[in-house]
């Protein structure tokens, strides 16, 4: 019995939108607050790691301020919008600013996609 409910709650964290899921290979800072999403790690060695965060857009686009340093492998940041079509998608090797395509307002998914990654991630979403 105790088994099956640490694998259970095992099970829901990896799948978790929280802020910081409880299995994540490395500490991430994360502000989700409506209208404003910011990611931030530093020292990130090795890690192949996808998570989705769901994040609340009261606007129909958003600003996407990359500022990434990556040592080895990749790193991406994908967003979609509350209709679940993709409004974004770059590699956070692109430095600078970018905005999303027209999407629908509500609750939107960022999903960040590192892979063998080395470095440290540093972005910000916001409603434009």
């Amino acid at each position: 019995m105790m088994a099956f409910g640490l694998s259970a709650i095992a099970a829901l964290g990896a799948c978790s939108s929280s802020p910081a899921a409880p299995l994540d290979p490395f500490q991430p800072q994360i502000n989700n607050a409506p209208d404003n999403f910011q990611f931030q790690a530093t020292g990130v060695t090795g890690v192949t790691w996808t998570q989705t965060y769901v994040w609340s857009n009261s606007g129909t686009t958003a600003s996407i301020n990359q500022s990434t340093t990556i040592v080895a492998g990749a790193a991406v940041v994908t967003v979609y919008d509350a209709a679940g079509t993709q409004v974004y998608s770059q590699s956070l090797s692109a430095n600078g600013t970018f905005t999303t395509t027209a999407g629908t307002a509500g609750n939107w998914s960022i999903r960040v996609t590192l892979t063998s990654y080395d470095g440290t991630v540093n972005f910000r979403v916001q409603k434009a």
